[in-house]
């Protein structure tokens, strides 16, 4: 079987034995491009002509890496456009079965498995209990064995398999540390022993990054996404639409008119701007050549060698997104996206955010010290005292907004699942005080998209998401 290290940060064939889909077209950094903008079009598609102009590539050279998507079963034909006085221009469509991913999320107490196609709809999905103290072996076994029944049960084959889980952790070796709580996995190779046993890639990384990914791949953080859903839940249509916010909190509010009523849209109708170019920041600038020999010309694109060469232009995802994601289950962690790409840090471990001291006489946490966000939360959620727990996570909101001057704060996890409304109101509260005092904008905060396989559909990501040049930041 071919196989892929992880550590690359890019899926190739590699993958349990069987799959369709040749990734070998997507070795190149247009490539990437091209159908990641098939995949934000949807089954509306997108036209070549449109294709180069969004990627400032030469319509050649989009020919060329559409016809090898088409023959290797990546994109089809979508119909043709209407004719404006010429050869209407006929418009292709990522196929989203031609290759799927597993993602597991490996909670404290419950495990979650989702089978996710390209374009990251969900096509099966298994949730059963767990021990993350049981030790590694059972752990391991428990996992391969959820993936198999998953992969068997929908008679394909997959790409690999992402795992997210409580940190902190070395996403780039997929080795944990010292799990809050389960100080026996420390320096346990989760990812090369899983790996081992399914016989196909893997890829580690904590609960919160993986969560944010999907939501900066899927682009419900900014309101943009490919769901043709027209209905007032997320993941409709292609799988992708997004929930509007719950508003609360002084004039922290969805609409931004101050009332504070939330209403969002929640339409998840997906298109955005045009056919959505994606969130990521300006760090492409366009396509890149591949050392054809051809002349440069302004925009980092070349012209006239002997391959994939671009015209320069803006390229696609301008104009990125910045969020925190913060999730409060059996936990509290958060993940960061700066630019709509997550940041991991130098270390793989940012977003430790449940375990900033707030309270220096506080009540023990499990990580050692006191008066952590986390143990303060989650002590007051025992008992009973949710809007008390919101203002607590809210504290730490606004720290994290300061710092970092975050334009968005999406809340996740059961916890909050459970009290939606509630914290909604009392983080937006805090924030809403804080821009009072300092005189600035009020950061908004939602609830993520998602709902309790938000998790397990990011970590599908970690192996998807790198096949349309978004998986690492």
């Amino acid at each position: 079987m071919n196989r892929t290290s992880a550590e690359s940060g890019v899926s190739l064939p590699g993958r349990i034995e069987g799959a369709g889909a040749n990734l070998l077209a997507l070795r190149t950094h247009n490539g990437a491009l091209v159908l990641d903008l098939l995949r934000t079009a949807g089954t509306t598609g997108i036209s070549r002509l449109e294709l180069a102009e969004r990627t400032g590539l030469t319509p050649q050279a989009v020919s060329k890496i559409t016809a090898r998507l088409r023959a290797d079963g990546l994109a089809a034909e979508a119909g043709q456009l209407a004719s404006t006085g010429g050869k209407p221009r006929t418009v292709l469509r990522l196929v989203p079965e031609a290759g799927h991913a597993v993602g597991l999320h490996l909670d404290r107490d419950e495990l979650t498995a989702v089978l996710c196609d390209l374009a990251g709809t969900v096509v099966a999905e298994r949730r059963v209990p767990l021990g993350l103290g049981a030790g590694a072996g059972a752990v391991v076994e428990g996992a391969a064995r959820e993936t198999e029944a998953l992969i068997v049960a929908a008679g394909v084959s997959v790409l690999g398999v992402g795992v997210a889980l409580p940190g902190p952790l070395d996403h780039r070796r997929g080795v944990l540390h010292r799990v809050t709580g389960f100080p026996e996995w420390d320096g346990f190779p989760l990812r090369d022993a899983l790996a081992e046993r399914l016989g196909a890639p893997v890829v580690v990384d904590k609960d919160t990054n993986a969560a944010a990914l999907g939501l900066a791949v899927s682009g419900c953080a900014s309101g943009r996404a490919q769901g043709q859903g027209q209905g007032q839940g997320p993941r409709q249509g292609s799988g992708l639409g997004c929930e509007g916010g719950l508003g609360g909190g002084g004039d922290n509010d969805n609409d931004s008119d101050g009332d504070g009523d939330g209403d969002g849209d929640g339409d998840g109708d997906g298109h955005g701007d045009g056919h959505g170019v994606g969130d990521r920041g300006a760090d492409h600038g366009g396509a890149r050549d591949r050392d054809h020999g051809g002349d440069r010309v302004p925009g980092g694109g070349v012209r006239g060698g002997g391959g994939e060469g671009g015209r320069g232009g803006a390229g696609v995802r301008a104009g990125g997104e910045t969020f925190a994601y913060l999730h409060l289950g059996t936990g509290l962690g958060a993940g960061l996206v700066f630019g709509g790409a997550v940041h991991r840090g130098a270390r793989t471990g940012a977003g430790e955010f449940g375990h900033q001291v707030i309270q220096l006489d506080g009540p023990l946490c499990d990580c050692g010290n006191r008066g952590c966000v986390e143990a303060l939360c989650l002590a007051a959620v025992g008992r009973g005292a949710v809007d008390e727990a919101a203002r607590v996570l809210g504290a730490g909101a606004a720290n994290l907004v300061g710092l970092l001057d975050i334009d968005l704060v999406l809340l996740g996890g059961r916890t909050v699942a459970a009290h939606q409304e509630a914290f909604v109101r009392g983080v937006g509260a805090v924030l809403g005080e804080r821009a009072r005092r300092e005189g600035t904008g009020t950061v908004p905060v939602r609830v993520a998209p998602g709902g309790a396989r938000g998790v397990a559909e990011g970590a599908a990501q970690l192996l998807l998401a790198p096949l349309f040049g978004r998986g690492e930041g």
